[in-house]
């Protein structure tokens, strides 16, 4: 099956636009979605206002994940791995949120998720000429410099006057071929209001995790408020109680977070060679050590199962990236895609003037990718892994510093657009837990020692005459904690940052300058010459392919449109459809495939023919998590949760004959809430017409 699974992959990865469109494939902006296309496969009429009211019904959430507002009072519909953060860190030793579940069983008892803010996609506005301007003739970090200055100035103008209200982005699409801005309406005050245990959500936990037929119960809602009270959200959804039919039309409105389809052979074969495998490794030893402290007590469990649970997943989603570029025929096609169009574009001298060889440009860029990598991966970009305490002093450090400076001089992610949310990040009150950040940092510090070795000066810096097990029990006690302090830092920014006696803030003001350091050397080396590279490599597809064909997922509202339909796999029928009753035939009493225990008694309560989980051919990647499904008429009919195992080298490539995205059933939450828990409140107002 892996063969013939690569083999469709390449054609519809590789292959010129109107051919690739043949699958259910793409992940669409909402200015240059395939209504055409759509029309005449599915005999469905996709038009601007079908079009704006998904759009205003579609919420991104600052969890990484996508959702869907269902009522007119701002009720939210996403997937309980969405919230499952929010429901620990609402629990107690005492109350555990993310594995019994929680219910608001009034409009008083929703609760503020801490550090959550949603964001509805209200214009998009081309301003490719503008960034193009800035960046005309510079190279390396220059370019990068000039690039991420013209971009913040951008996003500073386009939301001036009213950012209490708007987030402005500009998101780079076709490997930053075009530049769209994308104004968000945004929702800093986001509440809790339903979620099930955490065990009906994940029945059959990591085993069937990535696979069909599932039954998952991967639910849950929350409420946008704004000025203290419910807001109000005329452009919903209409929630649909009754299943999907085999074959009919699916759309699916997220935000998914990133592809590689579009890159080049040489930078697939650097991820195939050495991130892949350097953060497998790394994952698998975290996930052994956190499953030994949830072992030691009943609260260690509970402190890291939120940490474990997304460190599963990334394993399990990274390991079938890995295996798709394995494959020599996926890296061969793509060499010859490349060659290709190369050779295309040196047909036209005008043309071949204008782009170079931006091809071998990035070939010789690699080398120098994997030489920084470890430096820049343990000091920069995944320093900390997984510390809340070092996540917050970065964040204060680098804020009080880059607020002294003017827009267009800062770190990218510390913009004026960008400020109100790390705001909210860094000042609201969330439980850190000592004994996990004395495992989560010296774990990353006897790693960063293993892996640059201990004569290296990033290795003397940041450990200087301390162990990593040391140095991470002093680090543990940081105030950092407490919420409060952490608002009187960002208040007193850098005068009160350099005052501090905390052990955290003081450790991160001697590390810092060495971590911008390695930062800028990549950017300098790496970044800014791949990107350079990938603008023109963009300009020459333009050219030779047009602009019919969809971009790289970047975290921005996309949408995708397929049909319900199962697949075949090693010549089994797979159907695209689970029912409840099927969910007691698969419950073994053993985790994990035991029961909550509400469930356990439920099996006469719900009707055993309820559709629960179904497949479509809808084309998605991490980031989709909480994506509502929706028919052609607009109605949701489920929240797109999981892919099949196939779909795992969905970064680099789709096959609809056998990628899936997996989700559940609006039919199947309605007989929960009526049937199980009871919920009439919610019910009531989700048929409220």
């Amino acid at each position: 099956m892996k063969r013939a699974w690569i083999a469709g992959l390449l054609v519809a990865t590789l292959s010129a636009a109107p051919l690739a469109a043949m699958a259910d494939e793409g992940m669409w902006t909402f200015d240059n979605f395939p209504s055409a296309a759509v029309k005449a496969k599915y005999g469905v009429t996709v038009d601007a206002p079908w079009l704006a009211r998904v759009r205003g019904a579609s919420a991104r959430l600052s969890v990484g994940c996508s959702s869907s507002v269902v009522t007119g009072s701002g009720l939210v519909l996403t997937n309980h791995h969405c919230v499952r953060a929010c429901a620990q860190q609402l629990s107690t030793a005492g109350t555990n949120y993310a594995e019994d579940g929680f219910s608001a069983l009034k409009r008083e008892d929703e609760k503020l998720c801490p550090g959550m803010v949603a964001e509805i996609l209200d214009t998009i506005t081309d301003v490719t000429p503008a960034i193009n301007a800035a960046t005309a003739g510079k190279n390396g970090g220059d370019f990068v410099k000039a690039r991420d200055a013209a971009i913040g100035a951008t996003e500073k103008q386009g939301c001036a006057g009213r950012e209490a209200l708007y987030r402005c982005q500009v998101i780079a699409l076709y490997q930053g071929g075009q530049y769209k801005l994308y104004a968000y309406r945004k929702y800093s005050d986001v509440r809790l209001v339903f979620a099930p245990e955490g065990q009906t959500a994940f029945f059959g936990g990591d085993p069937d995790n990535f696979n069909f037929p599932r039954y998952d119960l991967d639910f849950s809602f929350l409420r946008l408020y704004e000025n203290g009270k419910p807001a109000a959200t005329p452009a919903h959804l209409t929630w649909r109680t009754a299943p999907p039919k085999d074959g009919e039309p699916i759309f699916v409105s997220g935000n998914p977070g990133s592809t590689q389809r579009l890159l080049t052979a040489e930078q697939l074969m650097t991820l195939r060679d050495q991130n892949l495998p350097e953060t497998l490794l790394l994952f698998s030893e975290l996930r052994g050590r956190l499953i030994r402290f949830g072992e030691e007590s009943a609260e260690h469990e509970r402190i890291a199962n939120d940490l474990l649970f997304g460190i599963e997943n990334s394993f399990k989603a990274i390991r079938g990236e890995e295996q798709a570029l394995v494959d020599p025929a996926l890296i061969a096609a793509k060499t010859k895609y490349d060659a290709d169009l190369k050779a295309a574009t040196q047909k036209d001298a005008t043309l071949a003037a204008t782009i170079g060889d931006p091809w071998g440009e990035t070939a010789a860029v690699q080398p120098l990718r994997r030489a920084l990598y470890k430096p820049y991966y343990f000091l920069e970009a995944r320093a900390g892994l997984g510390s809340d305490l070092f996540h917050y002093a970065r964040l204060l450090v680098r804020a009080g510093e880059e607020r002294t400076k003017a827009d267009h001089d800062r770190l990218p992610e510390y913009s004026d657009s960008k400020l109100a949310l790390l705001e909210k990040q860094v000042t609201d009150a969330q439980p850190v837990y000592p004994e996990l950040e004395q495992l989560t940092l010296e774990f990353w510090l006897s790693k960063l020692r293993e892996n640059l070795t201990a004569d290296a000066e990033g290795t003397k810096l940041f450990l200087g005459k301390e162990s990593p097990e040391t140095l991470a029990a002093r680090l543990s006690k940081s105030k950092l904690a407490d919420a409060a302090y952490r608002k009187q830092l960002w208040d007193g920014g850098k005068a009160a940052i350099a005052a501090s006696d905390d052990p955290m803030i003081r450790f991160v003001l001697a590390t810092d300058a060495a971590s911008r350091a390695i930062r800028k050397d990549y950017e300098d080396k790496v970044t800014g010459p791949s990107d350079r590279a990938a603008e023109r490599i963009a300009r020459a597809r333009f050219a030779v392919h047009g602009t019919s064909d969809y971009p790289d997922a970047t975290f921005s509202l996309r949408l995708s449109y397929g049909a319900v339909e199962g697949w075949t796999d090693n010549g089994v029928t797979v159907t695209p459809f689970t029912y409840y009753g099927g969910l007691w035939q698969r419950a073994t009493g053993q985790f994990p495939f035991n029961l909550a225990p509400k469930w356990q008694g439920a099996e006469s309560k719900v009707n055993p023919n309820t559709v629960f989980d179904f497949v479509s051919t809808n084309d998605i990647i991490g980031g989709n998590s909480g994506s509502p499904a929706i028919s052609a008429r607009g109605e949701v009919v489920g929240a797109v949760f999981d892919g099949n195992i196939e779909s795992l080298g969905g970064s680099f490539g789709f096959d609809g004959r056998v990628n899936r995205a997996v989700t559940v059933s609006t039919a199947a939450i309605t007989e929960a809430l009526k049937n199980v828990y009871a919920n009439d409140r919610l019910v009531t107002e989700l048929l409220a017409r």
